[in-house]
């Protein structure tokens, strides 16, 4: 199938090159053209626009950085909707605010295109290996219509409900992932300072209960002082954001930031006050590289 691929970052690109790889035609446009030169150079082809993307192909894949990048590459000028035909599917891989995709498939579905939201988890490593695993919300059918496509993509993708259940379950993913770095960090830390080899910790703590998918992947890279982002240090504030804004008047957990911060804090129910919840993910962000730092000395 010719399918459009728009956004080619960190986990854009390798997704884009194992559509390739497994045998569909790709029309890329990306910000950066030295992505696009690179696709191009495994074979795909180059798009001038979104608006010029949509016009040639009857999928188009979105994996773009927020909410509002992807309103604009899609329902913007020379967007997607600009150039699409109607029966055009659209599946938005991107990790957006749920609100946010139910917006986008209104506007959508006035021209008769059809709209998935279908956030992914398992960072650079699985997107370039093909076995990410996808979260997937809109119309059924259309999910079935477009599987197979996913799952070259990924070794699993799961269809949670109507549109925007995918970027839900993908708050859902956050909020484990990020907690359970921090537990780690933690963990370590208090190993560490114990005088205790973390890496013995490791071996003896990974196979209990303790264990998980995080710790596997983060303890290695914590201990050998590997702190290389995966993707932009923005993306895990950028989560709390989003819950904090789907869910405005139930508490969340950012007890470091009302601990910390307490000024900015809701003293009712520790609720941040309206655009406050970036500052808490800065705060929380500094907390957890701290810790990870603190595992090498």
């Amino acid at each position: 199938m010719k399918i459009g691929f728009i956004g080619l970052g960190i986990m854009g690109k390798p997704m884009a090159k194992n559509l390739l790889n497994a045998g569909h035609e790709v029309v890329a446009f990306s910000r950066g053209k030295k992505d696009v030169d690179e696709l191009v150079a495994c074979g795909a082809s180059a798009g001038i626009s979104a608006k010029d993307v949509a016009e040639e192909c009857p999928l188009i894949i979105t994996m773009l950085p927020n909410s509002p990048n992807v309103k604009d590459v899609i329902c913007g000028e020379n967007g997607v909707l600009e150039g699409a035909k109607e029966g055009l599917i659209i599946i938005d891989m991107s990790s957006i605010a749920p609100l946010a995709s139910q917006e986008i498939e209104k506007e959508c579905a006035k021209k008769g295109v059809k709209l998935l939201d279908a956030p992914v988890s398992g960072g650079e490593p699985k997107a370039i290996d093909g076995t990410l695993s996808i979260m997937v919300g809109g119309n059924r059918a259309v999910y079935e219509s477009v599987k197979e496509i996913l799952l070259c993509m990924g070794s699993s993708a799961v269809h949670c409900g109507d549109i925007g259940a995918g970027n839900t379950t993908k708050l859902a993913n956050q909020i484990v992932v990020a907690l359970n770095i921090a537990a780690v960090s933690e963990a370590f830390t208090l190993s560490r300072k114990a005088g205790v080899d973390p890496n013995l910790v490791f071996d003896a703590i990974k196979g209990g209960l303790a264990g998980s998918t995080v710790m596997n992947a983060k303890v290695p890279m914590m201990i050998d002082g590997n702190f290389k982002p995966g993707f932009p240090d923005r993306s895990p504030y950028k989560r709390l954001g989003q819950r904090a804004r789907y869910r405005p008047r139930r508490r969340f957990a950012a007890s470091t930031y009302r601990r910390r911060h307490g000024d900015d804090a809701d003293a009712q129910g520790g609720r941040l006050r309206a655009g406050r919840p970036q500052r808490a993910g800065q705060i929380l962000r500094q907390d957890i590289r701290r810790k990870h730092r603190q595992i090498t000395r």
